[in-house]
């Protein structure tokens, strides 16, 4: 599944606090029960091994747009469902 990536390609850019724009790469694309999510990263953050995760909100003729995840049991599943993409298919010992 990719909606960002056909749209914005591989980087898609946000706004900060500050009102500065930082690109950041589109590391994942995925879904959890009826809602997309993506993981994001920045140059600051792919140093530091961090992803953030975005929920991503799809409107009616429209470019998706990013919403943060501000509930914590929330963004807790989409984390677990991230890292079950990253070891799928990875065998345990």
């Amino acid at each position: 599944m990719s909606i960002l990536n056909p749209i914005y390609g591989s980087e898609v850019d946000l706004i900060g606090e500050e009102g500065e724009t930082e690109p950041f790469r589109i590391v994942a694309e995925f879904q959890l029960g009826d809602r997309a999510y993506a993981g994001l990263q920045s140059q600051g953050m792919q140093q530091e091994d961090e992803i953030a995760f975005f929920r991503i909100a799809l409107t009616d003729g429209s470019d998706p747009e990013l919403e943060s995840i501000e509930d914590d049991e929330e963004w807790e599943a989409v984390s677990e469902a991230y890292d079950d993409l990253l070891f799928e298919g990875d065998e345990l010992p």
